[in-house]
């Protein structure tokens, strides 16, 4: 059986480099942009888990936020919209104490928060803050582990779970969620052996990124995943993840094209399976085209988050094609 769709329309935020600003104005900016997300029709909004910015978003001096302690800031300055991180890092915390934070940003939020989690994979800031990077199987099998945690923190009282990577014994979680089965968790990634099979047994919603048809092939594999352990594939959300650019100027475009290319190591030519770009017109038709391939919503970054004119309407480009 479907359940709700969890997130339509969300924006990611993956970095606080405003130009001209201080940095005890950062966080200023960083509500700024929220509340305006909210109000131009954004449904959810999630910061990002790096502790050192990411090259595919800039350099990696640039200023960045940790990314539990600013989505509890932004529970607190903000009403309608859910709130996640895209996507924890299972390595940077313990599991339980993880499922403590995102209760607690429910509580705040009166029942908005979301877990977003996944393997991790930027094994430079592991090192450079001193954690240990394992190798893939590892972190991929830890992150089961830590899921089922989560899950039972949120739902059950003083639960158990040994597991070879995690265990709890019967951790107290009070005050509990705002709802009774907890916040959605996201599990992010595409990994088709492992994690999304993960996804499938574990998961209320998972995020894939790239063209349509691969989107498709994502969600063929997550039925499948879906069908071997008994699930409805319905009761998971899919959402997509890339960059927006809508503009009615084809200069405006072709230096958005040529930016994200840059940052993504692309021809501009090459970057349109990783955006949603072009004008008003061309972004609805490109988000019917991951409509039909499957996706019940989409999460976009802007290339600058200081541009509120550009992300509002971006925001309302995105609500109006999603509510047709």
């Amino acid at each position: 059986m479907s359940r709700d769709v969890i997130t339509r329309v969300g924006l990611q935020i993956p970095g606080y480099s405003f130009p001209g600003t201080m940095d005890n104005q950062l966080f200023d900016r960083v509500v700024e942009m929220a509340q305006i997300a909210e109000a131009a029709g954004f449904d959810s909004l999630w910061t990002m888990d790096h502790v050192h910015q990411i090259a595919s978003v800039g350099e990696p001096d640039e200023p960045i936020l940790e990314a539990y302690t600013t989505l509890a800031a932004l529970a607190a300055v903000t009403s309608t919209a859910r709130l996640g991180v895209l996507v924890s890092c299972n390595g940077f915390r313990n599991p339980a104490l993880l499922a403590k934070m995102v209760t607690t940003i429910d509580v705040i939020s009166k029942g908005r928060a979301m877990l977003g989690i996944g393997a991790g994979w930027h094994e430079d800031e592991c090192r450079a803050y001193g954690m240990e990077f394992q190798t893939t199987g590892e972190r991929l099998k830890g992150l089961a582990e830590a899921v089922q945690i989560c899950r039972a923190m949120f739902t059950e009282q003083a639960p158990r779970f040994s597991g070879t990577y995690h265990r709890i014994d019967e951790p107290i979680n009070v005050p509990g969620p705002v709802n009774a089965d907890g916040p959605p968790i996201l599990i992010g990634g595409g990994g088709e052996r492992v994690l999304i099979p993960t996804v499938a047994r574990y998961g209320d919603a998972c995020n894939f990124f790239g063209a349509p048809a691969t989107v498709r092939h994502k969600i063929d594999v997550l039925e499948k995943a879906c069908a071997a352990v008994g699930r409805d594939s319905g009761e998971i959300t899919k959402t997509w993840l890339g960059h927006a650019i809508v503009t009615e100027s084809e200069t405006e475009l072709q230096e958005g094209l040529e930016r994200l290319g840059s940052l993504l190591g692309r021809a501009p030519s090459a970057v349109r399976g990783f955006a949603l770009c072009g004008t008003r017109d061309e972004v609805r038709r490109q988000i019917a085209e991951y409509r039909e391939a499957g996706a019940d919503g989409l999460i976009v970054t802007v290339l600058d988050p200081g541009d509120l004119d550009h992300l509002r309407l971006v925001g309302t480009t995105l609500r109006e094609a999603m509510d047709d």
